[in-house]
């Protein structure tokens, strides 16, 4: 599951100590995972009541952690009832990815002293999902952040940052039987049946973000590959050539292109959270005083590998 690291102009704990937050989240996510699949292990066994008992206790720790870890979520259960998980191993993954998302958006939009408003809209962003429960823990995930650069606010792209690299993502989808047409320098096309609509270059937007990271990160002597990627999941794009350090990836690419994120196998790196850390520290960021009243507690670690 991919961290989300910056929303939008949202302050979020990674830019108050990058080297700490991955790291404690990513054995935060393993504990708590090992506790509910014990659980649904033995739910469907007959067990002794004691072991029934721990296993109702250890689903009420789970239940109790997701509670006091986010603040939209809905109840998990009646506080009466015995755990109900699913049937398989599969969905059981999907529900504790579920229920970790508005801990995500949480982590996204606080620190200990600061919150941000979040737009609730974010909760049922199928998009921002997508990017966070389909990607190893590992990646680092922007997902639209204002830079600001001269005191002037630039919106920026998706960016996700792996061990190995940063990737600024253009994401375009239409109808499923539409094709996308790379048309001219300025704008493209969406052949839909017998519609055309011309849209404005995904290369604009992608540059303009490329042109920001790359100045950041030389100004901080960061050396780390960064490319740009034009994306669509469900649709055909057609072009002649890919622009210079940019990979166009169609419906017909887009499993492989997927399957090479999902299969990296690589602790988080020193430069890679540099890299977060440079970009992070460009960003504009709207927040206020948490109340004096609310508290938020967080154990800290340090687990990462050097370049």
């Amino acid at each position: 599951m991919a961290q989300l690291i910056k929303l939008q102009d949202y302050i979020s704990r990674y830019e108050w100590n990058i080297y700490r937050y991955p790291s404690q989240y990513i054995r935060m996510k393993q504990d708590q995972w090992k506790k509910l699949h014990q659980v649904w292990l033995h739910q469907d066994k007959e067990e002794s009541v004691e072991h029934s008992e721990d296993s109702s206790s250890a689903f009420d720790k789970f239940k109790s952690f997701i509670k006091r870890n986010n603040d939209h979520t809905e109840e998990l259960d009646n506080e009466n009832e015995q755990p109900s998980l699913p049937e398989s191993e599969d969905r059981l993954r999907h529900y504790f990815l579920d229920k970790l998302f508005p801990l995500q958006l949480k982590w996204a939009s606080s620190t200990v002293t600061n919150v941000s408003f979040t737009d609730r809209s974010y909760y049922q962003d199928e998009t921002l999902k997508f990017f966070l429960q389909r990607f190893p823990d590992t990646y680092l995930l922007m997902y639209y952040p204002i830079f600001n650069i001269k005191k002037a606010p630039i919106d920026g792209e998706i960016i996700l940052i792996s061990p190995v690299g940063i990737e600024i993502i253009y994401l375009i989808e239409a109808n499923a039987h539409a094709k996308i047409v790379a048309d001219e320098e300025r704008t493209w096309l969406i052949k839909d049946e017998d519609k055309e609509t011309k849209i404005l270059s995904p290369m604009i937007a992608l540059k303009r973000t490329d042109q920001i990271i790359r100045s950041i990160l030389h100004t901080l002597n960061v050396d780390f590959p960064v490319k740009k990627v034009v994306l669509s999941r469900k649709n055909i794009i057609e072009f002649h050539t890919e622009p210079y350090n940019t990979k166009i990836i169609g419906k017909h690419a887009y499993e492989k292109w997927f399957n090479e994120k999902r299969n990296l196998v690589s602790p988080l790196k020193n430069t890679q959270l540099k890299a977060a850390e440079a970009l992070l520290k460009n960003c504009q960021t709207t927040a206020v005083k948490r109340p004096e009243w609310e508290e938020d507690t967080t154990n800290f670690s340090m687990d990462y590998e050097a370049d």
